[in-house]
């Protein structure tokens, strides 16, 4: 069949769950058979996120083909299971350098470029070419932001021009706002909802089907009143009320007919009924998991989205093992060698976070000491990786002055380097070792046995720094061994001590290809083994 389109935006107020939407809608069409995508466009100007500040934006998410992206993309492969590319994920900042770009090379041949409709072309052109180069059924677009901020105008005007040029059976519009609650009223107000329904519908865009998020059931009156002064049908306005995990938002969709509402909005007649087996069994062990795993997280970023993969896949590695993980985030920047037991007490594993910077680092590095020397089940991701490389050259090797010429570009032993590639790069975005590469394991480490056995894998990563090779022997003959490595650059991708229950650290994010149905290996390992480690009683 025909690709359809299925746009998403948002209102009245921003982190609605727009993404979480996308991933559900997405996973009830793809369990139904449908080939599905999710792409987001973001209407801020840089190119990508990858210079942001984690604080602003959260997590950083890396595609397989080296793109920065927005955390959404994470919800959309962790959902779905698709592997999303560069394709997936546009900005202002993107649309505008093409243009710019083709406008230099005399492409518009004296034209005057404006936002229509040169730059509106090139977002439509980017909203069709993933279906363009594979065969789709659905793509489904998530337009960042809210409704009635000035960026995102050229977007909406953009999705404006597609519903009509494609037609009503190939493009739909999904509104997704929020119903307050007023406790001094005792009462939900839907005034909200309406202004921003109008707000569209004066940008010319009338939406098929509303979202109405809320903390409180919402009636069938409520809904009908909301039907009735927003032009929609009743059917077509789904209440999404809060849950206790975002993985039962596609059930509850699913609940409240708004996979069937799309379908027939888009005339499919007699679709296939979704297959969710799989998805309910995983909600099943969530739910039965009781048993409490407590989890250190050694980071500098206090705040739960610039962690979220690493959150999340320890999560479906928590529940594919029976247990519940609850994470503590452990901010770095106060750890101290007087508190750092304190700091660490009673966790049964810690992970030591990704980052970028001096801040927190020493912190880090107390934190790799303590749970080396206690044996505590550690897990080092790229720069907590680099962290536990330090450690060792300073408290093993007696390499008092060991760093990563990241931190100190003065240091005699320079265990961590910039990479020989990186050395003469000066621009910042998306210059890093980005993407996807192979590693190949080393036969019967820790980490091989943690895949399966498998020879050869293929991780992503994110970083400029890596593992000094000079270094690489020496470490070997105090007991951390290099377990896996690039075949290519004889990079070091991994290194452990396997003396220690699980003292593992890898230079890429394992956390990227961690999806729901298929947690990754490394955290279910890792998380299987602090489970051994509890106290028996």
């Amino acid at each position: 069949m025909e690709t359809r389109y299925i746009f998403i935006t948002g209102g009245v107020a921003s982190s609605l769950g727009k993404g979480i939407i996308s991933a559900s809608l997405g996973k009830l069409l793809q369990a139904r058979g449908y080939r599905i995508t999710i792409q987001k466009f973001d209407p801020y100007i840089n190119i990508d996120p990858g210079t942001l500040n984690p604080y602003e934006h959260g997590e950083c998410y890396v595609t397989a083909d080296g793109m920065e992206t927005d955390l959404d993309l994470g919800h959309y492969e962790r959902f779905t299971g698709i592997e999303t590319t560069r394709d997936n994920s546009v900005t202002t900042g993107r649309i505008y350098l093409s243009v710019i770009e083709h406008e230099r090379r005399g492409d518009y041949l004296g034209k005057t470029i404006q936002v229509v409709p040169h730059i509106t072309d090139e977002i439509k052109r980017r909203i069709l070419l993933n279906a363009s180069k594979q065969p789709l059924d659905f793509v489904i677009t998530e337009i960042g932001g809210t409704i009635g901020d000035i960026e995102s105008q050229p977007f909406l005007e953009a999705i404006r021009q597609l519903r009509w040029e494609l037609g009503s059976q190939r493009a739909l519009n999904i509104h997704l706002t929020y119903v307050p609650y007023l406790a001094a009223a005792d009462e939900l107000k839907t005034k909200p909802t309406q202004t921003s329904v109008k707000q569209l519908q004066g940008l010319g865009i009338q939406p098929e089907v509303l979202i109405l998020r809320t903390e409180h059931y919402l009636s069938d009156g409520l809904r009908n009143k909301v039907a009735h002064f927003c032009n929609v049908v009743p059917e077509a306005v789904i209440q999404s009320q809060d849950l206790p995990s975002i993985y039962e938002v596609p059930v509850d969709m699913h609940a409240h007919q708004l996979d069937e509402v799309v379908l027939r909005k888009m005339g499919i007649a007699d679709p296939p009924e979704p297959d969710l087996k799989s998805w309910l069994d995983f909600l099943d062990s969530r739910k039965r998991a009781q048993r409490v795993l407590q989890i250190g997280l050694v980071g500098k970023y206090d705040l739960q989205d610039a962690y979220k993969s690493i959150r999340e896949s320890l999560a479906h590695a928590g529940t594919y093992n029976g247990y519940k993980v609850q994470i503590h985030f452990i901010n770095s920047e106060f750890i101290t060698p007087e508190n750092v037991a304190e700091q660490l007490a009673g966790m049964v594993g810690i992970v030591i976070c990704p980052g970028f910077g001096q801040r927190g680092i020493e912190g880090k590095i107390l934190a790799a000491e303590y749970a080396r020397t206690h044996d505590l089940p550690t897990f080092g991701i790229c720069l907590g990786f680099q962290i536990m490389v330090i450690e060792f050259a300073r408290n093993v090797l007696g390499y008092r002055d060991a760093n990563s010429t990241e931190m100190d570009p003065q240091t005699p032993y320079n265990v961590i380097d910039m990479m020989a590639e990186q050395k003469h790069i000066t621009l910042k975005g998306g210059t890093m070792r980005l993407g996807a590469y192979d590693c190949v394991l080393s036969a019967g480490s820790r980490a091989a046995r943690a895949y399966h056995d498998q020879t050869r894998i293929r991780e992503r990563h994110r970083h400029r720094y890596e593992f000094n090779n000079s270094y690489r022997d020496e470490f070997a003959r105090y007991g951390m061994l290099c377990a896996g490595v690039n075949p290519s650059s004889d990079l070091v991708e991994i290194m452990e001590i396997p003396s220690l229950r699980w003292y593992i650290g890898t230079q890429f994010h394992p956390e990227y290809s961690s999806t729901v149905l298929h947690p990754h290996p490394l955290f279910m390992d890792f998380v299987a083994t602090c489970i051994k480690s509890l106290p028996t009683i």
